[in-house]
């Protein structure tokens, strides 16, 4: 049986009757008014798929019916019943949003072919619409773990620039989230009901790359034997993310730079540009400026791209979120895995969050994985850590212990040293938001002064927050 509420518009009793019953014998939920205004009042506070609408109407023209119906109830599709000698008519409707046009007299299989096409495909548009949105969802501050003030700020910035067309520059080290973010930028966005188009620019040689960007026509070189459509032109009207943009060369970094300065862009072996309107959000993990200073990127490139830059900090500066992700990620490989863990126990969770983590997120992503790939108890211990190759740098200058007593030892050693690394940043950030105003700094964190006093004394530290003098 089909499904679809339908909604028939006609000042002919015998046509919405005989519609009427077509289509509720193939299983649709039809509705028919004999008036323009009545069936407008009905498509206004009812929810239709459709409308089978007569462009000729007592007290209303249908045509004005289509255009409120675009206007306030966009998702409702519109058929046009028209006679013989209104036809060019019903082509006008179309151009200005019915879907299809049926003529006077029409059959049932007539009236039934055009609504199934009608209903089939508004089916799929919201189909699409529904899987798109829940990828937008998925890529939005929601998906991004961490309640870290400087990523919070993040979150503050992307909001004002999403909605702008504005090129954005995302920095930092590898693993720290770059195109997580970018996503974040374009579901935001005035284009977020567009694709989302990522290349790696580290991924391809010189020739492949510019092929790839901007298309080629049959012949431009040997292979080429047809036209090849260029990311820029699939990403038109969307958002393009350029990922490890230092890794191009200076020949496609002229042509990027003129993407950018006029829009247009050429394939390979053609004489014509063509038009594109995208929007860049590009990422590196290497310091442009320095790139810049010895002649391998482009002084002009470098300053179109960094309209907007957005620095991503490492995982060792925002270790407030670190018991967050670790926990963020154990639930998604617990479901992957169908294990049954707890979580992590006290003195685990310190290891992690005092590793460097050179790594970042994709870093304790993978070894959180591996912890519960590789656990068989309800709760992950540091003994499971230190089976991790990248968690035995900690232990640098410490044999493996032989016994209880020694790995209590190390344990403590090593819990000592990173709490103090914590201990110091922990003052050197009271004191910046503050100033260097010593009370202040004290009272913002809910210590007592002269017990904040002795721990600046501890770590060697001034008013500023930076090394007192020897």
């Amino acid at each position: 049986m089909k499904t679809g509420k339908i909604l028939i518009i006609d000042d002919e009793r015998v046509i919405c009757e005989g519609s009427r019953m077509a289509l509720s014998d193939k299983g649709y939920s039809t509705d028919f008014s004999m008036t323009g205004r009545e069936g407008l009042h009905k498509i206004l506070k009812r929810d239709y798929d459709l409308v089978l609408l007569d462009m000729k109407l007592p007290d209303m023209d249908g045509m004005d019916i289509l255009k409120t119906v675009e206007k306030d109830k966009p998702d409702v599709y519109v058929i046009i019943i028209t006679g013989y000698s209104t036809v060019q008519h019903a082509v006008e409707a179309m151009k200005s949003g019915a879907f299809d046009y049926i003529a006077k007299p029409f059959s049932a299989d007539e009236l039934l072919l055009a609504v199934e096409r009608a209903i089939e495909k508004k089916r799929l548009v919201d189909e699409n619409r529904f899987l798109r949105e829940k990828v937008l969802n998925r890529f939005g501050f929601n998906s991004i773990v961490g309640r870290n003030e400087e990523i919070i700020g993040i979150f503050n910035r992307i909001e004002k620039i999403a909605p702008t067309d504005s090129t954005v520059l995302l920095y930092g080290e590898s693993g720290t989230g770059k195109e997580l973010f970018a996503r974040a930028i374009h579901s935001h966005s005035e284009r977020r009901a567009q694709q989302f188009v990522a290349v790696d620019c580290s991924t391809l040689s010189p020739n492949l790359l510019e092929s790839e960007l901007f298309g080629h026509v049959r012949g431009a070189f040997t292979g080429a034997v047809q036209d090849k459509t260029g990311i820029f032109e699939e990403a038109d009207r969307a958002t393009l993310f350029l990922d490890d943009i230092a890794n191009l060369g200076m020949e496609i970094q002229a042509k990027l730079l003129r993407v950018l300065e006029s829009r247009e862009y050429r394939p390979v072996g053609s004489s014509r540009f063509r038009k594109t309107d995208v929007r860049i959000i590009a990422a590196t993990n290497r310091d442009l400026k320095v790139m810049v200073q010895d002649g391998s990127f482009r002084e002009d490139l470098f300053y179109r791209l960094n309209v907007i830059p957005i620095f991503l900090p490492p995982l060792r500066e925002r270790k407030d979120d670190i018991p967050m992700l670790a926990y963020h990620f154990l639930r998604i490989f617990c479901r992957k895995t169908g294990k049954k863990i707890e979580g992590f126990s006290d003195d685990a969770l310190e290891v992690l969050v005092n590793h460097n983590w050179p790594g970042n997120v994709r870093e304790l992503k993978n070894a959180v994985e591996r912890l519960v790939i590789m656990a068989d108890r309800p709760t992950l211990d540091p003994s499971y850590l230190l089976d991790s190759l990248e968690m035995k740098t900690m232990l640098k200058g410490h044999p493996i212990p032989e016994d209880l007593k020694g790995l209590k030892a190390i344990k403590q050693h090593l819990l000592e040293e990173g709490f103090s690394k914590v201990e110091r940043s922990f003052l050197q950030k009271a004191l910046k938001s503050c100033n260097g105003n010593i009370t202040r700094a004290a009272e913002k964190v809910g210590m007592q002064r002269p017990n904040f006093r002795a721990l600046m004394k501890k770590h060697h530290l001034s008013a500023k927050g930076t090394n007192t003098p020897a």
